[in-house]
């Protein structure tokens, strides 16, 4: 999933952010407060990619048909109870919980608890074109697209209340992990789409969403904030806070200044260079972990120059990594070679890190080689986020220059970006991708497929029919050993070829206020309140 992240505040000078904070009013008794560092693309989940998005609504409006054991990569019961696998591995069968209640809401108050005419509605929505609350997507289906479900799900059916059938075209190893996935296995109420599709607003389903999860939507106030209740009769146990607020705070100075006033309580996705700002604070602490999470350079595989493998590697040779770790993470990050992150299965350790400062040479051989004729490139990045990205783009654009690139800069604000990249509307960006089910096909094909071009989840718009055959094989292998073969194989290819240029795998970084327990880091870098308490 994309890592990738204005308020009043924001607008403001530092000075008056700080003034306008210390006059806000104390903490709430059973509130929990969140910086952000974006707005949510929306809230109908199965539309996006975003970790911003993600914590907004796949985690607190919904749940899905399975769940992550917290803080790992397990596969456990989630609207499903219990399912089981046809010797073939083409028949699953989900036995659905029982009593689950929909969020009762202003706009929508449910008269039937969850069944299995929400999983109908939910899968073949995403599936069938002709569906009616297909096209209310207007993002598209990123990852059910790229992920190829559409040709892996033959179909889904109702045995009974309680128990759905898929049937699949071909094994897929991965497929019970997809179903945890918040952008897939996600599920809404089929009565909430009927009463809008008859008042003719079916896509207030991403404005006004209703779920089954541990918080109840309340509101939004685009680039300020996020509201929601508890939902107290959730079936996996109500959350240990009353309210939840996500503060959508842009500016990386205004939310350590709202991290050290306790107006908020937690802040997510830390810019690394703002670690050391809370060392030996009493009450913020900062928490460090190392999820499954890869920064890269995405070079547009179908533009004149960025097309040729020698001009990618010469990117990759020139590229200083060793001062952007300092530079752009403070040091809280380690080089990559592999587009697959160490913490997962199947990741290959041999990969060889290609720039040093005696690349250059080659690097200005390549570039010759491949023709370039200095015409200048267009290199995009968001506006906010984890890093300081013009700060990082400037390092690219002056690595570049010594082996005669020329690139200019250009600033987008996030959602614009993902749209925009993922139309192939780019010579280059640089993103970073955390994965979303623990399974090494959940970087390879979104990012890198075939299909992933067609759902705009690859930003590369790379297509290479070898690569295609790898992961697919791998996909229907179930064999862990035979599978960890292929991949490694696949992540051979893909740095052979250049595809992307897999830069740094981050330590992700969530400041906690003494004050909070409960919190889980998550492996796939998305945030869970659903255990998190207030003292």
């Amino acid at each position: 999933m994309s890592v990738c992240r204005p308020s009043f505040l924001a607008s403001l000078p530092f000075a008056a952010a700080l003034a306008v904070l210390t006059m806000a009013p104390a903490q709430a008794a059973g509130t929990l407060t969140v910086c952000t560092e974006s707005s949510p693309d929306g809230f109908d989940i199965v539309q996006y990619e975003s970790l911003v998005t993600q914590d907004a609504a796949g985690l607190t409006i919904y749940d899905q048909l399975l769940h992550f054991k917290p803080g790992s990569t397990e596969v456990v019961p989630g609207l499903a109870e219990k399912w089981g696998v046809s010797p073939d591995g083409l028949t699953y069968t989900f036995n659905l919980r029982k009593g689950v209640k929909f969020h009762a809401t202003p706009w929508f108050k449910p008269t039937r608890d969850f069944n299995a005419d929400d999983v109908l509605f939910s899968i073949n929505r995403m599936a069938d074109k002709a569906h009616p609350a297909h096209g209310v997507a207007k993002n598209g289906y990123i990852y059910w697209t790229g992920m190829e479900m559409s040709s892996l799900v033959k179909s889904v059916s109702k045995v009974d209340d309680h128990t759905v059938r898929f049937v699949l075209t071909r094994p897929e190893a991965p497929f019970l992990a997809n179903m945890a996935m918040s952008s897939i296995g996600s599920i809404s109420s089929a009565e909430y789409a009927t009463q809008l599709q008859k008042e003719g607003k079916l896509d207030l389903l991403n404005t006004q969403p209703v779920g089954t999860g541990p918080f109840v939507f309340k509101s939004y106030q685009k680039d300020a904030v996020v509201r929601f209740t508890a939902n107290a009769g959730y079936w996996g146990g109500a959350p240990k806070v009353d309210n939840l607020i996500l503060a959508i705070t842009t500016d990386p100075n205004v939310r350590v200044q709202k991290l050290k006033a306790g107006e908020c309580l937690i802040g997510t996705n830390m810019k690394p260079d703002t670690a050391s700002v809370f060392d030996g604070d009493a009450n913020v602490q900062m928490l460090r972990s190392s999820p499954l999470l890869t920064a890269y350079i995405s070079p547009n595989n179908k533009r004149k120059w960025t097309s040729d493998r020698r001009f990618r590697e010469a990117l990759w040779l020139a590229f200083d990594k060793k001062t952007y770790i300092q530079s752009v993470y403070g040091g809280n990050a380690k080089a990559a070679a592999s587009f697959l992150p160490p913490g997962i299965w199947s990741y290959d350790a041999a990969l060889a890190e290609r720039s040093s400062p005696a690349a250059l040479d080659k690097a200005r051989a390549l570039v010759k080689a491949s023709g370039y004729d200095g015409t200048e490139l267009t290199l995009v990045t968001r506006i906010g986020g984890s890093i300081d990205g013009k700060r990082a783009a400037e390092l690219m654009q002056a690595d570049w220059a010594k082996i005669g690139v020329k690139v200019k800069v250009q600033m987008m604000e996030w959602g614009e970006l993902l749209k925009r990249t993922g139309k192939g509307e780019h010579d280059i960006t640089f993103l970073s991708w955390a994965g979303d089910n623990g399974d090494p096909d959940n970087f390879f094909t979104p990012n890198l497929s075939c299909s992933g071009v067609t759902s705009g989840g690859n930003k590369a718009q790379w297509c290479n029919k070898a690569f295609e055959e790898l992961i697919a094989t791998a996909r229907r292998t179930s064999d862990a050993k035979k599978r960890t073969e292929l991949y490694k194989k696949a992540q051979k290819l893909v740095y052979d070829e250049v595809a992307l240029i897999p830069t740094v795998y981050p330590i992700n970084m969530t400041a906690l206020n003494r004050k909070v327990s409960g919190y889980v880091a998550s492996p796939f870098s998305w945030n869970d309140f659903r255990t998190v308490s207030v003292k």
